[in-house]
């Protein structure tokens, strides 16, 4: 039998029997607005904020919502076990946390802080090349726990290269390949503050502490800032990038590889055809292009295409533990969790991240028991019904 998380609930109430109320709210699509309240503009648009007006974070909510569960009675759900096997590795819940980068614009502890929590729970952490932490430290912050990391793939081929190498030796196991964003995309509350915080060196730690960038500059980083952040610049994005190019990252990565940001069933077949190992539907969180599909709805179609070809992950919009289960019955095998565990972070430190992950899996433990289900292997799309358009 695996632990039950739902249990934690049972912990807030015998903890109120002395007058403790949990710091923060246990519905974490609350957790933005006390966010907005402690931090200031330029941060929390950053995090908070999308492309465009908003319409596709809007699309990935509502594809999410216009899917209803059906619960089922009678079924024996007093052993319930969440753990699952991802890309060869056993975790104890369908969940990771989602790279976010720049994590220092929100609390000093910053990724240190989100990877701990993510060990204490068993959780995998996806640090992102855009860290304002050195992928090593972190990865010392970490122990032995689960970790992956995601590569922003720059133009510099030797920068890449140095990046994998470097990520490998801390003892990351997974890479997963963000594809959406070849360019930053416009994003009004960043612009509105000119805000971009890697123009101030943050957020660029991995670049700035590699020997294959630093290679690159005619003065240390320390010395000449502005040349360091003109060099990051223009290395950081690649829109000439195409299919054939995956071939290099397979020969300098010898673990599994997963693309983020597949949204189209052709893509996601190509995806397999070049050899890799699974797929994020995602389209950012809404961060890249507006007016798109919201992710929930792109995902039954990429399930459909590479299933049973490719490990299915799923993010955009996750915020609650029944969106965990959608999530599961649509095809996923499991979800990352992006901006509630950033809010987590900004509000309460690690103890916030460790406070998002248990409400998180507690809930979806919950949700999973009273739909009649006691492992996210069972849930299948006849679990759900769509409310009509």
């Amino acid at each position: 039998m695996g632990k039950h998380w739902a249990d934690f609930q049972y912990e807030i109430y015998l903890n109120g029997m002395t007058g403790a109320v949990p710091r923060l709210p246990t519905d974490l699509s609350r957790l933005e607005e006390p966010t907005e309240r402690r931090l200031g503009p330029g941060p929390v648009g950053y995090v908070a904020g999308s492309a465009g007006d908003g319409s596709t974070a809007r699309a990935n909510r509502a594809a999410l919502d216009r899917r209803r569960i059906v619960p089922r009675m009678l079924r024996d759900v007093h052993d319930r076990d969440l753990s699952v096997t991802v890309l060869g590795r056993a975790l104890p819940a369908p969940l990771a946390l989602a790279p976010v980068g720049v994590l220092s614009i929100l609390h000093p502890d910053a990724e240190c802080a989100a990877a701990r929590a993510a060990a204490a729970q068993g959780v995998p952490y996806v640090l992102s090349s855009a860290s304002s932490t050195p992928m090593e430290q972190v990865a010392e912050a970490m122990g032995d726990a689960e970790r992956w990391f995601q590569l922003y793939w720059a133009k510099d081929r030797e920068v890449t290269r140095s990046f994998l190498q470097r990520a490998k030796a801390a003892g990351f196991s997974v890479l997963v390949v963000t594809l959406d964003t070849p360019l930053l995309a416009w994003r009004p509350r960043d612009l509105d503050q000119a805000y971009l915080p890697f123009l101030h060196g943050v957020g660029t730690a991995n670049y700035f502490t590699d020997p294959a960038f630093r290679a690159g500059l005619a003065k240390p980083v320390h010395e000449d800032l502005n040349a360091a952040v003109l060099h990051f610049v223009g290395m950081f994005a690649d829109p000439g990038k195409t299919w054939p190019d995956l071939a290099f990252l397979r020969e300098q990565w010898d673990g599994p590889i997963v693309l983020k940001g597949v949204l189209h069933p052709d893509d996601a077949r190509l995806a397999a055809d070049a050899g890799v190992d699974g797929v994020v539907v995602s389209n950012h969180g809404g961060r890249q292009v507006a007016g798109a599909v919201g992710a929930a709805d792109a995902l039954p179609g990429v399930v459909e295409a590479v299933g049973d070809r490719l490990t299915v992950l799923f993010d955009s919009g996750v915020r609650t533990g029944d969106d965990v289960f959608k999530a599961l019955a649509l095809g996923a095998r499991a979800v990352l969790l992006g901006r509630p565990y950033a809010y987590g972070l900004a509000l309460d430190g690690q103890a916030g991240v460790e406070h998002v992950i248990r409400c998180l899996l507690a809930e979806f433990d919950l949700t999973m028991a009273l739909a009649g289900h006691a492992t996210p292997a069972t849930p299948s799309p006849g679990d759900l019904v769509e409310d009509p358009a």
